[in-house]
């Protein structure tokens, strides 16, 4: 899964990112509301971790923009505010669940994959020509032939997929994929581009395409488009 954790502590942050890095999945971190507000708007996470206090703000108010822009991922509230009162006003506040710090680490995890499974019934197929992106399975589908895809090719994929057609800059791809804050080797964007052009070659003759468009950045081509 891919996960996004919103924590002022930053020593928590990173027992968070490793711990659950461990478990396989996908972390993206933030430790201010002006980072976070945009960050799920702009990756379809499948749960967001998201602490209560902030240095720029709280919690709450983050929540309550993201379901005003109509973000409707599952929210786990990490918090040390444990009375009745406190835990329903966050579960009024668009919260999903609530975990009072500190915790241990296998209910977080059990907290997070039933919030997951909660999301799973909703399944989407975006499709670029007759080839399908199936967002639950996170695999590329052609028929009878399927091809699993790692955590970051299918948050590239799902970009690509849901934008068929169109350049987008590398820039564009990078943040969303990477984090606005990314600072590693922007070539690590043509390395999963690779990644992704090989599986969809494993589909057979005619599949989608992914095609650079010289100092810009890449687009997707349904198939029988070269």
């Amino acid at each position: 899964m891919r996960l996004l954790v919103v924590e002022d502590d930053e020593r928590l942050l990173q027992l968070l990112q490793r711990g659950l890095g461990e478990e396989g999945h996908l972390v993206d971190a933030c430790t201010t509301s002006a980072d976070a507000l945009g960050q799920a708007q702009t990756i379809a996470y499948d749960v967001v971790l998201l602490d209560w206090m902030l240095p720029d703000g709280d919690g709450l108010s983050l929540l309550r923009a993201w379901r005003a822009r109509g973000v409707d991922t599952p929210v786990l509230m990490l918090t040390a505010r444990g009375s009745v009162g406190e835990r329903v006003l966050g579960l009024r506040t668009g919260a999903d669940d609530y975990l009072v710090k500190p915790f241990d680490f296998s209910e977080l995890l059990a907290r997070i994959e039933v919030l997951a499974r909660r999301r799973g019934g909703e399944v989407v197929h975006l499709r670029a020509g007759d080839v399908g992106l199936d967002t639950r399975q996170r695999a590329l589908v052609r028929g009878e032939r399927e091809v699993a895809l790692t955590a970051r090719e299918f948050a590239l994929c799902n970009l690509l997929f849901r934008r068929v057609g169109e350049v987008l800059t590398r820039s564009e791809l990078l943040a969303a994929v990477w984090g606005p804050n990314f600072d590693g080797e922007p070539n690590v964007l043509d390395v999963y581009v690779g990644y992704l052009r090989s599986k969809l070659a494993q589909l057979g003759d005619d599949a989608p395409v992914i095609r650079a468009q010289r100092g810009v950045g890449f687009r997707l081509l349904p198939g029988g488009e070269r």
